[in-house]
């Protein structure tokens, strides 16, 4: 992983909300997996607009 992907996956774990930080724990199936889905969609973005970011410059 390079330093840009990195810090682009940092920066989005720093401002997780933090009922997705209480879901990633959750026992209950549903509430996990609803925040894992919404970390990840999060990831994705970042790094998509990240990339084009880059690309642009």
């Amino acid at each position: 992983m390079d330093d840009n992907l990195n810090t682009i996956i940092l920066r989005v774990l720093g401002r997780t909300p933090q009922w997705i930080r209480h879901d990633l724990d959750a026992k209950d199936d549903p509430l996990r997996q609803r925040a894992e889905e919404t970390l990840a969609a999060m990831i994705a973005s970042a790094v998509r607009e990240g990339t084009a970011d880059s690309a642009a410059a």
